[in-house]
């Protein structure tokens, strides 16, 4: 039907029947043919003649609307698969805030790779504001950031939420009290991420709020170290919950504990990016598969 309707629209605007068929390259014969399958299809009369002219009746006029639509969707539809086929063997930069470059970037990467074996990725790493300049600058096509972005110049897209949990080595001294609560952290032995980062920032100003004095034993900038000197040191430390997994955890011989003033302390991840005008259709693209990507965890 798409065909026959393409027909009809161009009789339409031709005003004529021997200008729709030089404009088509098809004889009379066969552009009637077209016309009287699409009112068969249908089951109503398109037009009427008045003397020598055609006059689109009532739902001729409503089907000349519709076969309008539907022509500007399947332009619009072949446009973005030409789109879709150039992104599938573009160059992608991400740039990753130090935090999310451990907790988002690597399974990211892996999901859109699997999507698109043949998508180049190159991955910028800083702290949050040095990624929000090179987004601003076009230095990177993207940002994944730990937090909400509010530039004038920028799009913000948040992913998810995430908050902290303590973790600590299987039977360490903090599980024999029974249930663990905030205040338990005070004067913990702990090895905390670097300062600098939100997730840092976000450790501190939970501390001060509670009124704790942890006994930090060390300051780490990677969280795989971090998880593989907490039995060493006898310690325990808060990491983001987006990083941690199971098997990681079994691996390690450590536990994951949720206290709620830590589920509490919620912040969003999230992509940023120019606004959507300047981006280059691959781009845009890559934008909306990274959307989806996280849409069942926004969601949830």
């Amino acid at each position: 039907m798409l065909d026959e309707l393409y027909v009809f629209s161009i009789i339409v605007e031709q005003s004529s029947m021997n200008k729709a068929s030089a404009a088509l390259n098809l004889s009379q014969p066969a552009l009637s043919r077209k016309i009287a399958k699409l009112e068969q299809d249908l089951g109503v009369e398109l037009f009427r003649r008045v003397g020598k002219r055609l006059e689109l009746t009532r739902i001729g006029r409503l089907t000349y609307d519709y076969a309008i639509e539907t022509r500007q969707q399947h332009r619009r539809f072949l446009k973005m698969l030409a789109e879709y086929k150039t992104a599938g063997r573009s160059a992608l930069t991400i740039g990753a805030s130090l935090t999310t470059l451990q907790t988002t970037l690597p399974d990211l990467i892996q999901a859109l790779t699997e999507q698109s074996p043949d998508l180049d990725i190159k991955a910028i790493t800083g702290k949050t504001h040095e990624i929000v300049s090179l987004v601003r600058d076009r230095k990177a096509d993207l940002g994944i950031v730990a937090s909400q972005i509010d530039d004038p110049g920028l799009r913000c897209v948040p992913l998810f939420e995430d908050h902290l949990v303590l973790v600590l080595p299987r039977n360490h001294f903090v599980m024999d009290k029974g249930e663990t609560v905030i205040g338990d952290l005070n004067g913990l032995p702990m090895i905390l991420f670097s300062k600098g980062t939100w997730y840092r920032i976000l450790t501190d100003e939970l501390f001060e709020k509670y009124h704790l004095l942890p006994d930090v034993r060390m300051e780490i900038d990677s969280f795989e170290a971090i998880l593989r000197l907490l039995h060493t040191c006898r310690s325990g430390t808060l990491l983001p919950k987006s990083y941690l997994r199971e098997q990681m955890l079994d691996d390690n011989d450590l536990i994951s504990i949720t206290i709620r003033e830590l589920k509490e302390s919620r912040r969003t991840t999230s992509l940023i990016h120019a606004e959507t005008d300047s981006l280059t259709p691959a781009v845009r693209l890559w934008i909306d598969e990274i959307a989806t990507l996280y849409k069942p965890r926004r969601n949830g």
